[in-house]
């Protein structure tokens, strides 16, 4: 219950245009569809359509072979297979298991489509120059087997262009996993919402171009559904941002403090200058005294204070004026940067907790969640990550593994990686979707630390500050192109703030 009274009270509902939906979540919002008087058939008949659509719209006629499986996914293949035909093109149909066997929604289209229905099989796929993967959806739980193994792992080997409804068969459609084998789609066409596995991989990988299609669920369903994750963007936290107005002066804007090493000082730099480019009107990097030197030559605009002392530390974090600290990137993983988190996070003050801040703890974690008082974000990769949740550093569902460790920690969580996640002791997840991969290099993880404490030392909210953060991170990132360092991304921040301020204050 720890996490759950640090998540503080309920928190409004993610704006509806960026929710993602669990598989549950989605059969929830089917069921609540049908409930309100909205035929199944309708819907399975607009999937249909959808993905017929997205055929007519990328492709010019050819033989196309439809894939069906058992299930509603099936279903939603016998009616794009019909309507595929009903406009010329050859269509062939193949169906793992029997016609007769099939149910509901899904018998009543199989019924209607009057092709021949072959086994499923590689053999299915002889002269199809495109597959409409509709074997098994989101939903999928278990590896691919048998036939259906074999037939997708034939789509790749024969190179076949594929368009996958609603996930490509074999990917779990909440952790993105790939479950035995999955086809490399170059559109996937799911319905009403995204759901998470399209966009943390490896199944963000397998499924190219992805299309939301709009089948008639209202969007009212939201409401009983609750969705608790997200994908990050503007309108998640974009009311929320500090943007300085006509009466603040530089401490009112914030006054972030980073922990500077001895050695290692670049990634304190790096960290101080992303701060004041994020909008903190003043960052004290707080330094030993062999490297004060270092950091007043190189960061003219930042105040440097030479901290010689444990004590010294605790009086600059404690004094009131500071308002959000940053230990952790480049200062040693030793008893001294131990010590100076457990006095950071005794301020009660927002702090956030990088690299060697989390390593430190690799041999007692619990210090470190025992000692969290106030607003937290740990910012780990995966490794820093398994080093203090060892037992979930395995565990390949992202969504559980990162709400566990928030829950856990009493803390929010940026679990950085190509498909970047932020979680909160209170459930609420988001994906980061816009970090391209030029981000994989030196200091760029500094980079984003840095941007955090500066949103937190202007008063963001953790979650709200650490999605912020992430988004700014990518777009920097996404703008700057290949050739890309840590510092291009600092210089970068001002052109993605401008573009920001013209889409308005909330970021719509």
């Amino acid at each position: 219950m720890r996490g759950k009274r640090r998540g503080g009270a309920a928190q409004p509902a993610f704006p509806a245009a960026t929710v993602l939906l669990t598989t549950d979540e989605m059969r929830r919002a089917d069921r609540a569809t049908i409930e309100a008087g909205v035929p199944g058939e309708r819907l399975m008949e607009a999937a249909g359509q959808a993905v017929a659509q997205a055929v007519f719209e990328r492709w010019q006629q050819r033989p196309v072979i439809v894939l069906c499986g058992p299930g509603n996914n099936g279903g939603d293949g016998f009616v794009a297979a019909r309507l595929l035909q009903d406009a010329g093109w050859p269509v062939r149909v193949a169906l793992l298991g029997r016609r007769e066997a099939l149910k509901g929604d899904a018998r009543l289209n199989a019924d209607r489509w009057d092709g021949g229905v072959a086994p499923l099989g590689p053999a299915a796929l002889d002269d199809a120059s495109l597959v409409v993967d509709a074997i098994f959806g989101a939903g999928l739980t278990r590896p691919l087997t048998g036939d259906a193994r074999a037939t997708v792992e034939a789509i790749g080997v024969r190179g076949l262009p594929c368009i996958a409804v609603d996930v490509p068969s074999g990917i779990d459609g909440d952790s993105g996993a790939v479950l035995g084998a999955a086809p490399r789609a170059e559109v996937t066409v799911t319905f009403f919402r995204a759901k998470p596995g399209h966009f943390l991989y490896p199944g963000r990988d397998r499924c190219g171009e992805l299309v939301v299609a709009d089948i008639g669920i209202p969007e009212r369903v939201l409401e009983r559904v609750q969705p608790r994750q997200t994908m990050n963007d503007p309108r998640l936290w974009g009311d929320a941002f500090p943007w300085p107005r006509w009466d603040h002066h530089k401490y009112s804007r914030g006054h972030a403090l980073v922990a500077g090493g001895g050695e290692m000082t670049g990634a304190a730099r790096l960290a101080a200058q992303a701060a004041r480019r994020t909008g903190a009107g003043v960052v004290t990097v707080l330094a030993p005294p062999e490297a004060v030197d270092i950091y007043r030559s190189s960061l003219t605009g930042a105040l440097v204070a030479r901290v010689e002392s444990e004590d010294d530390f605790a009086a600059h974090v404690d004094d009131p004026r500071a308002s959000a600290l940053l230990v952790g990137p480049g200062n040693g993983v030793d008893g001294h940067t131990r010590r100076r988190v457990l006095a950071s996070l005794a301020t009660g003050k927002p702090v956030v907790l990088d690299a060697d801040a989390l390593s430190v703890f690799a041999d007692r974690p619990a210090d470190l969640f025992g000692a969290i008082k106030g607003p937290c974000l740990l910012t780990p990769h995966e490794g820093e990550f398994a080093r203090i949740f060892p037992d979930l550093g395995v565990e390949t569902d992202r969504l559980r593994r990162t709400r566990e460790a928030a829950v856990r920690a009493g803390a929010f969580v940026l679990l950085k990686g190509p498909d970047t996640t932020i979680t909160g002791p209170d459930g609420r997840l988001a994906i980061n979707v816009n970090g391209p991969p030029t981000l994989a290099t030196a200091g760029s993880g500094d980079v984003l630390a840095g941007i955090a404490v500066g949103l937190l030392a202007q008063g963001m909210r953790p979650f709200e500050g650490a999605c912020c953060a992430a988004w700014l991170h990518g777009e920097a990132a996404r703008r700057f192109g290949p050739g890309m360092i840590a510092e291009d991304l600092i210089d970068g921040l001002p052109a993605v703030l401008a573009a920001l301020a013209e889409r308005g204050v909330d970021g719509g």
